[in-house]
């Protein structure tokens, strides 16, 4: 194997690890659980490392689908060469870094999304025109979507003809049979990915689609029932462990959906580094993303928490639980998803049912929405630029 080779792909491989570090540091790392600790559910340094480990293990068993995309799906007929590989990396990495210290929102989604597209069609790749669509259909519905169900959820939690006690299993219930519906990359029969629903199929030696159903159902009014009694006898505990359930299953979506952008550029150059598998890229960007989170996460935790802390464990339940659905949606469809994204619009739709409309600052989320699209358009200019003058 050429040495250059191997110490071009070392040098991708650190900056991929950057990248992963400061996914994990910034809003990727704290969002989950930052409603948790507004709403004193769990302390800071305690949601930093759940979050940690539920974002390593969701990396791992379902960050392929986002990688692949990112990697090969946004730029066709050309395959990123080494050194274009180190300028996304460095290019988006970078510009996360500047975000972080000058407080600028940059989006990692925009970032690296507008970085892989820059520099490949500087270098002769042509535009997937498909896939763009796909991408633009989710960042633009997803305020829509997600702001919408957080509204709805948040309208009807705190009314007193729909007790909690009935409403929040509903919720939850919603959420398992999405859940045991989802695929992971451990579950199938031949090393392939699967879902918990195939695997009580193949238990229960059944198969067809009323037999998903069944198993569906059943596993959703299962858990919907451990809650149904756990809120009945606690109802302030039981409110708050949903809350840390929830905010785990949104930690665990986040490591799937955003550990794409980290590693995503390597995946091309796997069939020239034969001794590394996508498993070992995956696992290694989840590391950065836990080492990220643990030593990064902590003070933006902290400082998110002072926003969220007029939630409460209504309110953030109906944040977490469309953030949840939608982050799992992008990881389906191999879509680079600003997490960001997904969760401020989540808290403003909740936010929207409790105050009104009246009580959303207008301003902030048009800077916002500003902040988001500037940050794609710089990245995808700085990386068309760089790869047109220095590959």
């Amino acid at each position: 194997m050429d040495p250059a080779l191997v110490a071009l792909f070392v040098g991708a491989a650190l900056a991929s690890l950057f990248m992963a570090w400061v996914i994990g540091a910034g809003s990727s790392g704290a969002t989950p659980f930052a409603p948790a600790v507004g709403a004193n559910a769990i302390g800071t340094m305690r949601a930093a490392f759940l979050v940690g480990i539920f974002g390593f293990v969701g990396a791992v068993t379902q960050g392929g689908n986002v990688s692949e995309a990112v990697g090969s799906g946004l730029v066709g007929g050309m395959s990123m060469p080494v050194a274009g590989v180190i300028l996304v990396l460095v290019l988006g990495a970078g510009l996360m870094a500047v975000g972080i210290v000058t407080g600028y929102p940059i989006a990692t989604a925009f970032t690296v999304t507008g970085a892989v597209i820059g520099v490949g069609l500087a270098l002769g790749g042509t535009p997937v025109w498909a896939k763009y669509q796909q991408i633009a259909a989710v960042w633009v519905l997803t305020p829509f979507v997600g702001g919408g169900i957080a509204y709805a959820s948040a309208s009807v939690l705190p009314r007193p003809d729909v007790p909690e006690r009935y409403s929040i299993p509903v919720l939850v219930g919603l959420v398992t049979a999405v859940l045991v519906n989802v695929e992971f990359g451990f579950l199938g029969e031949t090393k392939s990915a699967g879902t918990v629903r195939e695997a009580g199929q193949r238990a229960l030696a059944v198969d067809g689609l009323a037999s998903a159903v069944l198993v569906t159902v059943g596993a959703a009014g299962a858990v919907a029932a451990v809650v149904w009694w756990d809120v009945g006898r606690d109802q302030r505990g039981g409110l708050q462990r949903v809350l840390l359930t929830l905010g785990s299953l949104v930690a665990f979506s986040a490591g799937g959906s955003q550990v794409g952008l980290a590693v995503g550029p390597l995946i091309p150059l796997l069939g020239e580094i034969e001794m590394v598998s996508t498993v070992v890229v995956l696992v290694g960007g989840g590391l950065g993303m836990l080492v990220g989170s643990w030593t990064g996460a902590p003070r933006m935790i902290k400082s998110l928490a002072q926003d969220y802390s007029s939630l409460g464990p209504r309110r953030a339940i109906s944040a977490l639980v469309p953030s949840f659905l939608i982050a799992q949606l992008a990881v389906l469809l191999g879509v680079p998803v600003s997490f960001n994204e997904i969760v401020v619009s989540a808290i403003i739709g909740s936010g929207a049912a409790v105050g009104g409309w009246g009580a959303v600052d207008a301003r902030k989320i048009g800077m916002t929405l500003g902040a988001w699209a500037g940050s794609f358009v710089l990245s995808f200019a700085l990386a068309y630029a760089a790869g047109a003058v220095f590959l």
